[in-house]
């Protein structure tokens, strides 16, 4: 074994199994996130101090929101995984596509079905699109968090080869020692990013539609290309012209979104906001 290697920690990645039947990290990682998102995303809106006095939304909006939300990361996150990392294979075992439990989810692609999802949402319910962006930007580190601790423990997405004292030697990772990657981007783009978010929301920053969703979408951004430096490209895809990787190649774009959008809000100003109830007495 190499000199500077740490023993990778053996959890198996099946919780429970009965039967037929188990439950994986993976899949106790989303649902652990979406309940945790949820608990605080009704904070949030039920805090009408944090809004400038009116809250745009009550909690019974996020009760029904977190369904949409659900479905937008499993079929987004899904999608983008099958069509941006592995479109050969699943259009050779198109079955495998809903094998859920074995791994294979894009960030990128369930960020981008969760906006469809939210923006379907908002806009049936008459509530400011932008806001209710900006409230799922604040609790979607949490489930960034959980999801990279999931693909820790079912030793996938390793960094690269390294001699760091602090290096694991993956179980499907060869037999070199490699950056923890995973715990890395949980760290940027969980623990980092979640603290900023609330430090952004204890402000007030509410108040500015877009420009707490603006610093999560560009925070992302900057978090995942800095990991990606660190992380093993997939090996179907390999590294693209001028060394990048598909997540850095994927994140670019979230930057300029993000930072437009903060330099939108910022030039828009404070919002004031109607209250749910007078939303529907206007829509009567």
């Amino acid at each position: 074994m190499p000199l500077f290697a740490l023993p990778f920690p053996m959890i198996d990645p099946v919780l429970i199994s009965v039967g037929p039947f188990s439950i994986h990290w993976y899949a106790l990682a989303y649902v652990g996130g979406l309940i945790a998102a949820w608990w605080l995303a009704r904070r949030i809106a039920a805090a009408k101090a944090y809004w400038g006095g009116v809250s745009p939304m009550v909690p019974e909006d996020i009760d029904d929101v977190i369904v949409w939300a659900a479905l937008g990361v499993v079929l987004g996150g899904r999608t983008g995984y099958v069509l941006f990392y592995n479109p050969a294979y699943y259009a050779a075992h198109p079955a495998e596509i809903f094998v859920l439990w074995h791994g294979g989810m894009s960030f990128h692609g369930g960020f981008l079905g969760t906006i469809l999802a939210l923006l379907l949402f908002a806009r049936s319910r008459g509530i400011p699109m932008l806001s209710m962006l900006d409230v799922a930007a604040i609790v979607t580190p949490i489930g960034l968090f959980l999801g990279r601790m999931a693909n820790f423990v079912n030793s996938e997405l390793w960094g690269r080869v390294t001699d760091v004292p602090w290096a694991f030697v993956f179980p499907n990772g060869g037999p070199n020692p490699r950056h923890p990657s995973q715990l890395y981007e949980g760290a940027l783009e969980g623990i980092v990013l979640f603290a900023i978010l609330l430090f952004m929301w204890r402000r007030g920053v509410l108040k500015y539609p877009g420009m707490i969703g603006g610093v999560f979408v560009g925070g992302y951004g900057v978090a995942r290309i800095v990991s990606e430096f660190f992380r093993e490209p997939d090996v179907q895809i390999g590294y693209l012209a001028g060394g990048l990787t598909m997540g850095m190649l994927l994140s670019i774009p979230m930057l300029i979104v993000g930072f437009g959008a903060i330099w939108i809000a910022w030039k828009r100003g404070a919002a004031k906001f109607k209250a749910p109830e007078k939303r529907k007495n206007e829509s009567a």
